[in-house]
C-alpha cells in the first residue's frame, strides 16, 4: 500500500493520457480495504482527538490540535485519491487468461537476462506495483516489452541503465493476492 504522503499528483502514479487504470481483483480489494479503514477507523479517531484538543483552549500552541488537523488533511487527501482510483479502475482477472501462452496484463513471467540471471515478475496495475515482490506496472518499459510475447521470445526494452534484452522463459496466470 502507498503511504499517505503519496498523492494523486505523484508522477509515479500517473497513467499516460487515455490509458485505462487496469487493476487485479486482489489489488482492487486492497484499495477498497484501505479506503474502508480510513473512513471507518482512522478518520473518526482523528476527528475525536481534534475535537478534544479544540476544547482545551488555545489552538495556536496546542500540539494535539495542530498535529490532528494535519493528519486529518492527509487522511482526507488519501481518501479522495483512493476514491478516484477506484472510480477509474477497470478490474481484470488474470485467471481469465489461464490458458493463454502470450503475456498480457496479470501474467506471471519468468525471464532470463543477458547475464543469465532469472527473474519472475507479475504484470499488475500501477496501484499494485511492488518491485520487492516482483510486481511491475503494466505501463513500465519491461512490461510493455513483454506484452504479447511468448516463452522462447527475446524482447528488448529501454531501462534506466540502457537498452536491455531478456528471454521469456515461462508465462503463467495466477491469482494475485495480497
Amino acid at each position: 500500500m502507498l503511504p499517505l504522503s503519496i498523492s494523486a499528483t505523484d508522477p509515479a502514479l500517473q497513467l499516460p493520457e487515455g490509458t485505462r487504470n487496469y487493476i487485479t481483483p486482489g489489488g482492487h480489494a486492497r484499495i477498497r480495504a484501505e479506503l474502508e479503514q480510513l473512513l471507518r477507523v482512522e478518520r473518526p479517531q482523528v476527528v475525536s482527538v481534534v475535537q478534544w484538543a479544540a476544547a482545551n483552549g488555545d489552538r495556536s500552541e496546542n500540539a494535539d490540535y495542530i498535529y490532528g488537523k494535519r493528519r486529518l488533511r492527509e487522511i482526507d487527501r488519501r481518501i479522495r485519491f483512493l476514491t478516484k482510483r477506484l472510480d477509474l479502475a477497470e478490474i481484470v482477472d488474470p485467471l481469465m487468461r489461464a490458458h493463454t501462452e502470450q503475456v498480457f496484463f496479470g501474467a506471471t513471467v519468468t525471464i532470463c537476462d543477458q547475464q543469465g540471471l532469472e527473474s519472475t515478475y507479475q504484470i499488475v496495475g500501477v496501484d499494485e506495483t511492488d518491485f520487492a515482490r516482483g510486481r511491475i506496472s503494466w505501463v513500465s518499459p519491461l512490461a510493455r516489452a513483454l506484452l504479447k510475447s511468448r516463452a522462447g521470445d527475446t524482447v528488448r526494452f529501454q531501462s534506466p541503465a540502457g537498452l536491455r534484452e531478456v528471454e521469456v522463459l515461462h508465462v503463467e496466470y495466477l491469482s494475485i493476492e495480497s
